[in-house]
C-alpha cells in the first residue's frame, strides 16, 4: 500500500486528475492535423499558390480583352477606308485575326503590369495580404507564385514573338500594303553585295516588279588580284539562287593573260535572294528568331549595313521576356500595402511606369540606329534601370 502512494505522489497533478479514457489512443489521429495546420502555414502552400497565380493570369487575360476593344476601335477609326474597301473576311481573317497576337507582343508588360497592381491592390485593400503576413507567410514566399506566374507569361511572350506571331505578320503588312499603303521596297540603284568570301556581285538597278536588273557584274578575287569578271546588259530572277544572265561577257585574268568569253544567254545559280538588298519596312517582323539570326550572318558576312533593325528586334523579342519579371516585382512592390488613394492610384502608378518602360525602350532603340550603342545593350539598358528601381521597392516593401 505503501508503494502504491509513492507511485501516485510521484506521477505529474494532471496525470492524476485525468479521467480515464479508453479512446485516447484514437484522437491523436485527429488532432496532429489541426495542430500543424495551426502552427505551420506552409501546409497550406498549394492552395496558396493556386490561388495567386490563378487570380494573377485570370486578370491578365482579362486586361487583354478590355484592351482589344480598345485597340480595335480606335484601329478600325484609323483604318476606316480599307476597312470600307477590303472584304471583310480579308478584314477579319486576314488582317484583325493577325493584328491582336502582335499588339498582344508588342504591349505584354503593359498588360502584366496591369493585372499585377490590379490584382495586388484588390487583395491589399481586402487586407488578405495582411492575413497572409501575419499567419506567418513571409513577403518572399508571397513573392513565388508571382514569379511563376511572370514566368509562364515571359515563356508565351517568347514563343508568341519568336515563332508564332512572325508568320501572321505576312498575312498583316500584306494586307496593309494592298488595302492601307504599300510600304514594300520594289526597286534598288547601285547594289553592291559580298555572294562569298572573294566574290562580289554588282547591279546599277534592279526592278522587283519585273525580277530584272541591269548593268549586272560579277567579280572574283584573289587577295587583291582580280581573277575574273562577268558582265551583262541585263540579269532575271527565275528560283531561289536561279539567275539568266543575257548578253554577258566573261573576262579571266591570268597574270598578264586576258581571255574573254560572250555568250547570249547562261543561266547560273548564285546565292543572292532579291530581299538580300530589296528591304522594306518591317520586313524584321516577318521572320523567326532561327531565321533572323541566320539572315544577320549572312548580311553581316556579305557586308550589308542597313540591318540595324533586324539586329534590333532579334535583341528586343529576348529582353522583353526579362521585363516580365521586373514589372512584376514592382507591382507587386507597389500594392502590396494598403494607401489612402486605394487601387485608382496605384493602377494610375502602374500605368505610369509601365508606359515608361515601354517608351525607354522605343527611345533607346535609336541609339543602336545612330550607331551609339549595340542592339544589344540598347535593348538591355531600360532592363537594367528597372532592375534596379525593382531591387529598391522590393526591399522597403519587404521591411
Amino acid at each position: 500500500m505503501e508503494e502504491e502512494l509513492k507511485n501516485i505522489e510521484m506521477q505529474p497533478a494532471e496525470a492524476q486528475n485525468k479521467p480515464v479514457n479508453t479512446t485516447d489512443s484514437v484522437q491523436p489521429v485527429e488532432s496532429a492535423p489541426r495542430d500543424t495546420r495551426r502552427h505551420y502555414p506552409w501546409y497550406y502552400v498549394k492552395r496558396f499558390d493556386r490561388y495567386i497565380i490563378k487570380n494573377f493570369l485570370g486578370t491578365f487575360f482579362f486586361a487583354i480583352l478590355l484592351l482589344f476593344a480598345i485597340v480595335v476601335v480606335f484601329d478600325i477609326n484609323e483604318k476606316l477606308d480599307a476597312v470600307l474597301t477590303a472584304p471583310w473576311k480579308a478584314t477579319v481573317f486576314q488582317y484583325f485575326m493577325n493584328f491582336l497576337p502582335f499588339v498582344l507582343s508588342q504591349f505584354s508588360p503593359l498588360f502584366t503590369f496591369i493585372a499585377v497592381i490590379f490584382f495586388t491592390s484588390r487583395l491589399a485593400d481586402r487586407s488578405e495580404i495582411i492575413a497572409m503576413l501575419s499567419n506567418g507567410i513571409s513577403f518572399h514566399r508571397l513573392t513565388v507564385p508571382y514569379m511563376v506566374s511572370a514566368a509562364v507569361i515571359a515563356l508565351g511572350s517568347y514563343l508568341l514573338a519568336a515563332y508564332i506571331i512572325p508568320p501572321a505578320n505576312v498575312e498583316r503588312i500584306a494586307y496593309t500594303n494592298k488595302w492601307v499603303k504599300n510600304k514594300e521596297v520594289i526597286y534598288g540603284d547601285n547594289i553592291q553585295l559580298q555572294v562569298k568570301p572573294g566574290v562580289m556581285a554588282y547591279m546599277a538597278r534592279y526592278d522587283n516588279t519585273t525580277r530584272s536588273g541591269f548593268r549586272f557584274s560579277l567579280e572574283e578575287f584573289d587577295g587583291n588580284t582580280l581573277k575574273s569578271r562577268l558582265t551583262a546588259e541585263t540579269v532575271r530572277y527565275d528560283s531561289v539562287g536561279l539567275w539568266t544572265l543575257r548578253n554577258y561577257t566573261i573576262r579571266d585574268f591570268k597574270g598578264m593573260k586576258e581571255t574573254m568569253r560572250h555568250g547570249v544567254v547562261m543561266d547560273t545559280l548564285l546565292n543572292i535572294d532579291p530581299r538580300d538588298f530589296l528591304i522594306s519596312k518591317n520586313d524584321e517582323q516577318t521572320m523567326t528568331s532561327p531565321e533572323l539570326k541566320r539572315y544577320i550572318n549572312k548580311q553581316k558576312a556579305r557586308g550589308v549595313a542597313n540591318i540595324k533593325n533586324f539586329e534590333i528586334e532579334y535583341e528586343r523579342r529576348i529582353a522583353m521576356t526579362a521585363a516580365a519579371f521586373i514589372l512584376t516585382i514592382i507591382g507587386l512592390s507597389l500594392s502590396s500595402r494598403k494607401v489612402r488613394g486605394g487601387i485608382g492610384l496605384n493602377i494610375g502608378l502602374g500605368l505610369l511606369l509601365s508606359f515608361s518602360y515601354i517608351l525607354f525602350m522605343t527611345v533607346t532603340s535609336t541609339f543602336a540606329v545612330s550607331g551609339y550603342t549595340s542592339p544589344r545593350v540598347a535593348m538591355w539598358i531600360p532592363n537594367f534601370v528597372y532592375i534596379i528601381i525593382a531591387a529598391v521597392l522590393y526591399y522597403r516593401a519587404s521591411r
